[in-house]
């Protein structure tokens, strides 16, 4: 059951062109029994219309602070009642009149008169989101407890590009059940380090080509956010260009040796190392100095090993850590898995057939098998924050038993 059945969403909608896709969030929250009440800023109707949110929310539209016919003081009802409040897309102006608490209309003043969760979705052009005064207003939100989803990078309005793109709503509605389901957990991971890896790295040819993997670093950086969100101190050693959580610890690497330095460095002081990165198998022997040219014919390229750091690691594990590796497959994936769970002396092993529709590299949804020594526990396709969190549920049932190994195949599947 979703974390956000039965629950009361107030769903913002501001002034963006990203407006139409909250339209695609409410639908989804609605679909997972979530009660959701819009409430459109002026500016956001330039964009979508209300009859639209009207007809697919929970109840109509709210614009006015003084128009509603079923309450008195519409932004107090509304915050007290509210489960969650999630504003989708969440301009550079909301933004700052929430940070600065200039309640100028109806949305703003369900923010600052709400004890809800507070969930924001910013979207703006790249110059926007960049600039300092937008930058700080998300630092001061952040440190009052506001969680954030996005921006991503990608296609803007206008043919531009770059970040500042709205988070996709499936990662939006994915976000909102993280954030209603670590309201009610007390924190699982409180007090605990958890070291995670992503996206895939690049092995230099010459100064500009690589050779690289179609990891887009999606499932790396939901575990991130995950975790986070549970209570843990999050170390993110990522080549992904994605967006994190500013309390989480990010460490920037490109090639293979870059974060085996970083992960073999730092690892012994973690409680949970998640190896979701897709480290390059090889990488050239030599790396040219000038770029190659065309006009001289195809190199020669010789390759060599890449470091294998999830064996490095199960090789130095000290007690009480729990190691968990990745394993993009498109064969034979439970037998390739269960080989490399053992041989690298992993605890957990997330597996995957990226050959399959809607799975693995650069998708929003994920289909995988969490392998253990004694188990199995199989999570259908779905988003990909949702495989994050029925990971980090099997390392906490792991630590509640003292790390003892899963111990029963027929565990319950997850959805």
């Amino acid at each position: 059951m979703s974390a956000l059945s039965g629950r009361r969403v107030v769903l913002g909608v501001c002034g963006g062109i990203a407006a139409y896709k909250a339209v695609e969030v409410c639908r989804r929250m609605v679909d997972a029994g979530a009660h959701v009440v819009p409430v459109m800023t002026d500016g956001a109707t330039n964009f979508v219309g209300e009859t639209t949110f009207s007809a697919l929310a929970s109840e109509p539209v709210r614009r006015s602070l003084f128009a509603d016919p079923t309450a008195a003081i519409p932004h107090t009802r509304l915050g007290q009642t509210a489960d969650l409040v999630v504003v989708v897309p969440a301009t550079a102006r909301l933004l700052s009149a929430y940070a600065n608490g200039y309640s100028h209309d109806l949305l703003t003043n369900v923010l600052i008169a709400t004890r809800a969760p507070v969930l924001v979705a910013p979207a703006m052009h790249t110059e926007m989101w960049e600039h300092p005064s937008v930058q700080d207003n998300m630092s001061v939100l952040r440190a009052r407890g506001v969680h954030v989803v996005g921006p991503e990078e990608g296609r803007l309005a206008g043919g531009d590009s770059g970040a500042g793109r709205l988070a996709e709503p499936a990662d939006v509605v994915a976000a909102a059940e993280a954030v209603l389901a670590g309201a009610t957990s007390d924190g699982d991971l409180v007090g605990t380090t958890v070291m995670v890896t992503a996206g895939g790295t690049r092995e230099p040819i010459d100064p500009v080509r690589f050779l690289g993997n179609r990891s887009s670093g999606k499932q790396g950086h939901a575990v991130a956010e995950e975790a986070h969100d549970r209570g843990a101190k999050v170390i993110l050693v990522t080549t992904a260009s994605l967006a994190s959580s500013e309390a989480i610890e990010r460490v920037e690497v490109e090639t293979a040796k870059e974060m085996r330095d970083v992960v073999l460095a730092r690892s012994s002081g973690c409680d949970i190392v998640v190896m979701a990165a897709a480290v390059a198998d090889f990488s050239p022997a030599d790396v040219a100095a000038d770029k190659l040219k065309k006009r001289d014919g195809v190199p020669v390229i010789e390759l060599e090993p890449t470091p294998d750091i999830l064996l490095a690691l199960g090789g130095q594990k000290p007690d009480g850590q729990i190691l968990v590796g990745f394993a993009a497959e498109t064969t034979a994936v439970r037998e390739h898995a269960r080989e490399k769970l053992e041989a690298k002396n992993a605890d957990l092993l997330v597996a995957n057939d990226v050959a399959a529709e809607g799975v693995g590299f650069e998708h929003d949804t994920n289909e995988v098998l969490i392998l253990s020594p004694d188990g199995e526990v199989h999570v259908p396709l779905t988003d990909k924050r949702s495989v994050a969190r029925a990971l980090l549920d099997e390392l906490v049932a792991i630590r509640s038993r003292g790390n003892d190994r899963i111990s029963n195949p027929q565990r319950s599947n997850h959805t």
